[in-house]
């Protein structure tokens, strides 16, 4: 399986976690991943700086502009590692 299959992949499951299941991923993960997930998509962020007052956007945003020139590649790969970390929790959880 490729890069981009296993990233389609990983990116489906961690979407589709249960909102109240056995395994909640961090805040701080879910930056991760959501910083991953623009930069492998969309490449290097370009998007305006929010304001400091929308904090949720704000952190997305620093979660995605910190990749700085990172690869899309790269990025996929790094969710994929995270992905595999949280599945195994969440097996675990779930047994």
């Amino acid at each position: 399986m490729g890069v981009k299959e296993e990233f389609d992949k990983a990116v489906e499951f961690i979407q589709n976690l249960p909102k109240e299941g056995p395994y909640q991923p961090s805040d701080n993960a879910k930056l991760e991943f959501y910083g991953w997930y623009k930069q492998a998509t969309e490449g290097k962020c370009t998007a305006e700086k929010p304001s400091f007052y929308n904090l949720v956007a704000k952190a997305k945003w620093n979660a995605w502009n910190d990749l700085g020139d990172m690869a899309k590649e790269e990025a996929m790969v790094q969710y994929i590692v995270k992905f595999k970390e949280i599945q195994q929790k969440y097996q675990a959880a779930s047994s």
